[in-house]
């Protein structure tokens, strides 16, 4: 079991928050098993728990999605299937492992938030990208974030989850609580904090790309809201 906080509710793997299902693209399921997905996208699949991902985002097919800091793709590959032909899913900051997304058909690569009109997106994830960041950069980078999303658009934050007692910087980990902060000082409304990526293998003690942890390590999630 996980636990969802500020919002309850029962089935949040099934059920977005809108209080309906999120229909996402009808093919969904079968293209995160194709064989033509990467092999290593679909075996990080039972850690990063994409379905129920997508679910808590309440993503449906024809959304306007970004992929913020998106690496090699595996995000933007994601809400590739979800959105479907009729959506479109913008990959900022796209780097080695990406050489397929523009050949998904509704995937677009942006260099810089910058390049992203104000509100473009109905849902967004920055993942395992804040860790690096301390307030004073954590600031604009949040606003940003803010700033490309339609009022009433959400977002999901994901990092690896940091002890206040270590070195998280060199552990490439962040406290819950400074995350928190950042994104209340941003303007943003937290509608849920959840387990679902927390992993009770991971004690917090070790760097996140330790190999003992198979690059997955414990993980926060919050989905928040940009206010209408």
């Amino acid at each position: 079991m996980y636990i969802i906080k500020r919002l309850f509710v029962a089935t949040a793997c099934l059920i977005g928050f809108w209080g309906t299902a999120a229909a996402v693209a009808p093919d969904f399921m079968d293209k995160l098993g194709a064989e033509s997905r990467p092999m290593e996208d679909r075996i990080r699949d039972g850690a990063r728990r994409p379905y129920q991902v997508m679910m808590l985002l309440g993503v449906e097919e024809g959304m306007t999605a970004v992929d913020v800091g998106a690496g090699g793709g595996w995000w933007t590959r994601v809400f590739s299937a979800a959105v479907g032909p009729s959506g479109t899913v913008l990959a900022q900051g796209v780097r080695r492992g990406g050489d397929d997304l523009p050949g998904l058909g509704n995937v677009e690569l942006v260099d810089g938030l910058g390049d992203i009109d104000d509100n473009t997106a109905d849902v967004a994830v920055t993942a395992l990208n804040i860790h690096h960041m301390n307030a004073e950069r954590a600031g604009p980078y949040m606003a940003e974030l803010l700033r490309i999303l339609k009022p009433g658009g959400h977002a999901a934050i994901i990092d690896h989850v940091g002890d206040p007692a270590n070195n998280n910087a060199q552990l490439h980990r962040l406290p819950i609580a400074s995350a928190r902060g950042w994104i209340e000082a941003a303007g943003f409304e937290i509608v849920a904090e959840s387990d679902i990526l927390r992993q009770n293998a991971d004690d917090l003690t070790m760097s996140a790309t330790a190999p003992e942890l198979g690059r997955n390590p414990a993980r926060f999630l919050f989905v928040v809201r940009k206010p209408q």
